[in-house]
């Protein structure tokens, strides 16, 4: 199932706690967030990626970036 996800550009804090650019995809059916530091299109992928992954449903869909 193709599932949209909203991309929101954000200022994320590192471990060390420096403030760093990244984005935040949200998952439009369950609100399930992660995040990935740097705003290129590889990181909106890497978000991507990752929500298929730890998905908290347990389900193995095909997250997309809404605007797109």
């Amino acid at each position: 199932m193709r599932v949209p996800v909203t991309i929101e550009e954000a200022e994320l804090e590192t471990d060390e706690g420096r403030m760093i650019d990244g984005v935040v995809a949200i998952c439009t059916r369950c609100d399930h967030e992660v995040e990935s530091y740097g705003t290129s299109e590889r990181s909106v992928k890497r978000c991507l990626a990752l929500m298929r992954e730890e998905c908290p449903e347990g389900e193995s869909n095909f997250y997309v970036d809404e605007n797109e």
